[in-house]
């Protein structure tokens, strides 16, 4: 895994070696085993490539990139790992081309020579690359289908710059740092800011499964896949339910067995859920060494701690097993660094422990395989089952929930501090999404603050004028053209998990660095699992009622019927007590003041919520706290 970096400027001028190596110093954290630059000037034209190495295949400087072909015509920097890439290469050898070294960047050349821009489609893995071609004068940047790398730019008709992360292109005086107004209503209504946003005005992310032309006559964007129309040979929607359920585990298990490939320790994730031991499941029925298996523990959090759980998985399978154990004074010592490493705002508070158990497993492995991917294909989530409860709620009469269920669930307190708190905050949550159409209800079971307390909270040079979430998904739910379950999966597979879980997994292992890969997110696994009916996948109030049923022998009993309970940490009684300086630093009248984002006496009610303790704000005072912050990262 590795940063890269890069400018192509038709202007006439040069692109300055400095410039390229000050982008790449600022990735130095994803990539500190080696780093590379590239220059070019020709005419009008001038191309700058920057790379840092995390080397996980091929250790040797043979690997080393920016990288050339044969008459050193195209150039490429990636970062990622392409997992079929030796089947690629002997493809390639026997049609005359030749290598130099034993990496997958290589075959990626090799393979653009032979088939330009279409050669995306027989990448397996997950990559975010730029090819530079010296005679076309032409940029092509790509993202992997699912969005698993990220990749960002900016271009203004006659120059591009871009990098991995945010930070690296603000190394360029020509990139600018104008807030987005609709970026900001996004992260307040989201939680974080999906593609093709960011934070920066003209700064924006390449979606997935996209590439990126850029030449003289300015850029193009196309797409070169999308799980809702990609129909391959090899996946034919399922006869009936035990050949849906055959296919999946053989197509499962190959992804996993491709994802194997490394020339480092490599390891796995083991939260004690459903997607990571199914993952360990198959990792050991590969055979060889034991699986290494990391799991993060709570000594003083019971609530939050599913090491019993891990530990039975770990024991099915006969892992070599670690379990790094925190208490709150571990997760609240790593929140300060978690929020510095922000290169845009994002509130999801799971960034701090899952930070925190790359850090610990960095130091054993520099590979580990994660279960990330099969709540937004199997229906794991709440809203889901939300879906299919709201039609029952309806029948209820009116006057029923209007005037009777609805007043009576209104009054009970809610808090992320116990069970029964918790369970009301959800039943509210659940209440707030019974709209009119899905797209009204799928909105708002993701909607953090509404649009009224969106303008409440801002200043007014940052209200935006029309929010662009509601639109996003209405968008993603219409271009699939499946059931209802799998037109949720679908927006949630292309909008929130890439802008979410994914961005999160990456800023965080990277900055030990750890390469996290998630063979559940296969393209082929992504193409299998939406030629499978709803029906199957959400099945009598049951989520992943396929997916376990076709693995249930690598799990153990006690997973086959458990709940889904997230990766968090109890945010709302932190900020109550020993995370209250945060509230103190952060949201404090001079800061706000200062920095001019929020309206200070919009922060202090909400302050005045959680301190009351009848809702349950602390998600939204987190993400606030990370706007803020991040702020004061970026300007000082």
């Amino acid at each position: 895994m590795c940063g890269i970096c890069g400018k192509v400027d038709f202007t006439g001028g040069a692109v300055e070696r400095g410039l390229i190596g000050a982008m790449a110093g600022r990735l130095v954290h994803r990539g500190r085993d080696d780093g590379g630059l590239y220059t070019w000037r020709g005419g009008d034209a001038a191309c700058g490539l920057g790379h840092r190495r995390l080397s996980i295949i091929d250790l040797s400087a043979a690997g080393r990139q920016p990288m050339a072909n044969e008459d050193r015509s195209l150039w490429l920097v990636y970062n990622g790992e392409i997992y079929n890439f030796a089947l690629l290469r002997r493809e390639l050898e026997a049609k005359g081309h030749r290598f130099s070294s034993r990496t997958d960047g290589e075959v990626i050349l090799h393979l653009f020579e032979e088939e330009g821009p279409s050669a995306l489609t027989r990448l397996e893995g997950m990559f975010a690359l730029a090819l530079w071609s010296e005679g076309d004068r032409r940029l092509l940047l790509a993202r992997d289908p699912v969005g698993i790398k990220p990749l960002v730019y900016f271009a203004d008709g006659r120059r591009l710059v871009f990098a991995s992360e945010i930070k690296a292109l603000l190394a360029d005086p020509d990139v600018p740092k104008e807030i987005d107004p609709e970026a900001v209503d996004l992260y307040l209504s989201l939680n974080y800011i999906p593609a093709p946003w960011t934070i920066l005005r003209g700064v924006r992310k390449l979606p997935p499964g996209h590439y990126l032309s850029f030449d003289r006559d300015g850029v193009d964007i196309v797409p070169y896949w999308d799980v809702a129309t990609a129909s391959p040979e090899d996946t034919v929607p399922p006869r009936d339910f035990e050949t849906a359920k055959r296919h999946l585990r053989e197509t499962l298990a190959g992804a996993v067995r491709r994802h194997l490939i490394a020339d480092v320790p490599l390891g796995a994730f083991l939260s004690g859920g459903i997607d990571s031991s199914v993952v360990v499941g198959l990792m050991a029925a590969e055979g060889g060494r034991p699986v290494k298996t990391y799991t993060v523990g709570y000594a003083d959090m019971a609530m939050y701690d599913e090491r019993v759980y891990a530990r039975e998985v770990a024991r099915l399978h006969r892992t070599d097993h670690h379990e790094i154990v925190l208490t709150a004074r571990d997760v609240i010592a790593a929140v300060p660094e978690v929020l510095g490493l922000l290169d845009e705002p994002f509130g999801d508070s799971s960034a701090v422990p899952t930070y925190l158990v790359a850090r610990e497993t960095a130091r054993d492995v520099k590979v580990a395989l994660s279960g990330d991917g099969g709540d937004e294909l199997f229906a794991g989530y709440r809203l889901y089952r939300g879906e299919a409860w709201q039609r029952r709620w309806r029948l209820l009469p009116r006057l029923i929930r209007r005037g009777l269920i609805e007043p009576l669930i209104g009054f009970l307190p809610e808090s992320r501090d116990d069970r029964f708190t918790e369970q009301v905050r959800r039943l509210k949550k659940f209440l707030r999404g019974t709209k009119d159409t899905l797209a009204e209800r799928f909105y708002a079971w993701n909607e953090l603050f509404s649009r009224e307390e969106r303008d409440s909270l801002l200043s007014p040079e940052l209200r935006a004028g029309t929010s662009p979430a509601p639109a996003l998904f209405a968008a993603a739910l219409a271009r699939f053209p499946g059931d209802d379950l799998n037109r949720m999966l679908y927006a949630d597979l292309t909008v929130s998990l890439p802008g979410d879980m994914l961005w999160k997994v990456d800023m965080t292992s990277m900055r030990h660095p750890l390469e996290v890969r998630v063979p559940i997110l296969d393209r082929r696994v992504c193409e299998a699992a939406f030629r499978i009916p709803g029906e199957w996948k959400l099945h009598r109030g049951r989520g992943k009622y396929i997916f376990i049923e076709a693995f249930k022998d690598l799990l153990p009993a006690s997973l086959h019927s458990r709940p889904k309970w997230g990766f968090e940490m109890p945010i709302s009684r932190w900020l109550k007590t020993d995370l209250h300086w945060l509230i103190e630093t952060y949201l404090s009248r001079e800061r706000i003041e200062r920095t001019g984002l929020l309206r200070p006496d919009a922060v202090a009610g909400l302050v005045a919520d959680l301190r009351g303790g009848r809702r349950d704000v602390s998600w939204r005072i987190w993400n606030l706290i990370a706007l803020q912050a991040w702020h004061e990262n970026t300007y000082g």
